[in-house]
């Protein structure tokens, strides 16, 4: 009876793949939203005939439907179905963090048994998300600044931030009642007021999606002040003379007062207006402190400025300075443009020296000509009106020369005067060591004829 299994098994083979439950692996839904999760029977057998579809949840039943009784469903206000013969679809209403898990469709059928599919849901939120500043007041101990959220969101949301400051950050999470979390994340700096104004980025990453909130900080500082304009020469009858008291704050200022050190009044050649001290011409009386007063919503600071009234022009003040400093920046200047010009000489120098080396080269495919040096050393002497004759070679040295054409023979003159070999002689003589072997050791004597010298061409 063993040796039938396989045999049995292998005829069940088709008609089990011909059988299916067909639903949806997975299936995502929203929180708050309706969801529908599909399962249908699909067999090619036509003696099968399905009896009854059931959903449940945890192993609990939570929707049937049979052809011969109809549907029924534990919680008609949260599930509902969509039968027909062969498949049921089951929907669930208005979706909570609890419905999220795995759903089995089983299917009863005859014959055949019981056939299963299985599909898991999952619930999201999206998250709501804002940044914004934390309002502070300027100090030296670490305060909040920045604070960014991401609420009621699931899966959990990650927070981080980038900045340049230096600061630090902490997230708590809150688990709410339908299942969602909100996450809150503070950064933390020290609130100086240089920082005011800066920005921030707080970075949210949700189900692989990053999403930066930029945030401006906002600091509230008393007013900076700082006084400008004097230059250190100020002098009787100057004209044009003023101070400018520059100030930031948070809020801003609203009210700027000029007045002396000593609280005496502001001399009459003197006007305010706003922030900027206008002196008509200088006199005794202008030689004093002048205090800028600057005033906020948070309360008032002052700076002040010492000025000292001149007979004279002060050589040494600002203009003189900005004599110096612009004859220096004009000396720099010269020096590079006479250092560019020298360079560029030489380089060109060296260009042409190179292309003057590649013209007196010889080319790569002829032998360098003998220099005059060697030519001396190697070419015998012949005296102004001697001429030697050719010896005859000997036997068995002598040279065939066959189909080769003989050029002129060259005749001289007993009349002294001798026509000298070119240069371009001499140099075939040195790149043909033949030519010299046949060369006449130099006698005493010789005749006063007419002597032949036959032409250097017949000896190769």
């Amino acid at each position: 009876m063993i040796g039938h299994w396989p045999v049995l098994f292998l005829l069940l083979c088709p008609v089990l793949q011909a059988q299916q439950v067909a639903v949806n692996d997975k299936v995502t839904g929203i929180l708050g939203q309706d969801v529908s999760l599909p399962c249908a029977f699909i067999t090619s057998d036509t003696s099968m005939r399905l009896t009854q579809i059931m959903w449940s949840k945890n192993g609990t039943n939570v929707a049937t439907f049979s052809p011969l009784h109809g549907p029924h469903i534990q919680d008609t206000s949260h599930y509902q179905q969509d039968p027909t013969p062969t498949s049921t679809t089951l929907k669930i209403i208005s979706l909570r963090a609890s419905d999220e898990g795995e759903y089995v469709c089983e299917v009863t059928i005859f014959p055949g048994g019981n056939r299963r599919g299985s599909t898991y849901l999952s619930i999201k939120a999206e998250p709501k998300i804002s940044a914004e500043a934390v309002p502070a007041m300027a100090g030296e101990q670490e305060v909040p600044v920045a604070k960014c959220a991401s609420a009621n969101g699931r899966p959990l949301s990650q927070i981080t931030w980038r900045s340049t400051l230096p600061g630090n950050f902490e997230n708590t999470v809150t688990n709410n009642s339908d299942g969602t979390y909100t996450v809150l994340s503070v950064y933390r700096t020290v609130p100086t007021w240089t920082v005011n104004g800066q920005q921030v980025v707080c970075s949210v990453n949700y189900e692989a999606t990053e999403t930066n909130l930029p945030v401006d900080l906002y600091v509230q500082f008393h007013p900076v002040v700082n006084i400008e304009g004097y230059d250190d020469n100020w002098y009787l009858k100057r004209t044009g003379a003023s101070l400018t008291c520059n100030a930031q704050g948070n809020p801003p200022p609203t009210v700027y007062t000029w007045k002396t050190a000593n609280g005496s009044p502001l001399p009459s050649n003197v006007k305010a207006k706003e922030n900027v001290l206008y002196v008509d011409e200088v006199d005794e009386r202008i030689n004093t402190t002048i205090v800028c007063e600057v005033t906020n919503a948070l309360g008032s600071r002052a700076s002040q400025q010492a000025v000292l009234v001149r007979d004279k022009p002060n050589p040494s003040g600002a203009g003189a300075t900005g004599g110096i400093i612009g004859g220096i920046i004009a000396s720099i200047v010269a020096i590079a443009v006479i250092v560019t010009l020298i360079m560029i000489f030489r380089q060109q120098r060296k260009n042409q020296t190179a292309e003057d080396e590649e013209l007196d080269e010889p080319p790569a495919y002829k032998p360098p000509p003998p220099s005059l040096k060697l030519q001396e050393d190697k070419l015998p002497q012949i005296k102004g009106e001697e001429l030697l004759p050719l010896k005859e070679p000997v036997s068995e040295q002598q040279i065939e020369i066959k189909d080769l054409e003989m050029s002129p023979p060259k005749y001289w003159s007993t009349t002294g005067s001798q026509h000298t070999p070119p240069l371009d002689d001499d140099y075939l003589e040195q790149i043909n060591p033949i030519y010299n072997e046949f060369i006449p050791p130099e006698s005493d004597s010789h005749k006063d004829d007419q002597g032949f010298v036959m032409s250097p061409a017949v000896y190769v």
